[in-house]
């Protein structure tokens, strides 16, 4: 391939990227500004979205387009509330400390290039690693289970502060996934959501597309409903079909 040619092979794609994306109403590309890059391979996308659903359909339209192998993702989300990296950190940490499903797992915070554990018990069933720079929290260690994996990063959304939650924690022994067990990963953020009345709320999954259907009491609760579907690690899509009832 000629210099002019991955020359026109790059304008092309980035032409067909900003297309994409501006024609999904959700990423709102008008009014936040993604800056594109494209080696003639990798697609870089960077900038800030307005919520965890922008910047999953960001990644999942541009990675349908042709000639994208890779995706470096640099996209944040406009955090509910500013906190400092300490007070992310901190809420997380509580979080999962007081969480019963996670009692088995060690718990170990990072800040200024130290760690402190905040839980050691024996014998331990898992260990997570929290760390926080620039809003963005990464979790790494390992959980006995996919639903550990699962609902520690639904806690590092929950953090009004989190810009981004890098889930890198490791399920040992290796579990196969399944449509059922995504399923009841988005049913578990929902009953654990002390803000969303899921009582009439159905949750249906084929693949990594999640069907909500059903009621809650509010266009507030609706939306957050479909937040914490969003937020459960390996769900591509969700389909909001609940009504609210005032």
């Amino acid at each position: 391939m000629t210099p002019g040619d991955l020359e026109a092979r790059v304008r092309h794609t980035l032409e067909a990227v900003r297309k994409v994306l501006g024609a999904e109403p959700r990423i709102d590309a008008a009014h936040h500004h993604l800056a594109l890059a494209f080696d003639g391979e990798a697609l870089t996308i960077e900038g800030e979205v307005g919520h965890v659903a922008a910047k999953r359909l960001a990644l999942e339209r541009a990675a349908a387009v042709a000639g994208v192998r890779f995706i470096v993702d640099r996209l944040h989300v406009r955090p509910a509330k500013p906190m400092t990296d300490a007070e992310i950190r901190d809420h997380l940490c509580h979080a999962l400390l007081g969480e019963p499903a996670l009692l088995r797992c060690a718990v170990r915070c990072w800040h200024g290039g130290r760690e402190e554990a905040l839980r050691e018990p024996e014998p331990a069933a898992g260990r997570i690693d929290v760390e926080v720079a620039g809003g963005v929290v990464t979790l790494s260690g390992e959980v006995p289970g996919l639903a550990h994996k699962r609902l520690a990063g639904v806690l590092a959304w929950w953090v009004p502060g989190s810009r981004d939650v890098v889930n890198g924690l490791e399920v040992l022994p290796a579990e196969r996934d399944s449509a059922g067990e995504l399923a009841d990963a988005v049913r578990l953020s929902l009953e654990k959501d002390p803000l969303v009345d899921a009582t009439a709320v159905r949750v249906a999954v084929q693949g990594s597309v999640v069907r909500l259907e059903g009621s809650v009491p509010s266009r507030v609760q609706r939306e957050m409903a479909e937040a914490d579907a969003w937020y459960v690690f390996g769900v591509d899509e969700v389909q909001n079909r609940l009504e609210a009832r005032s």
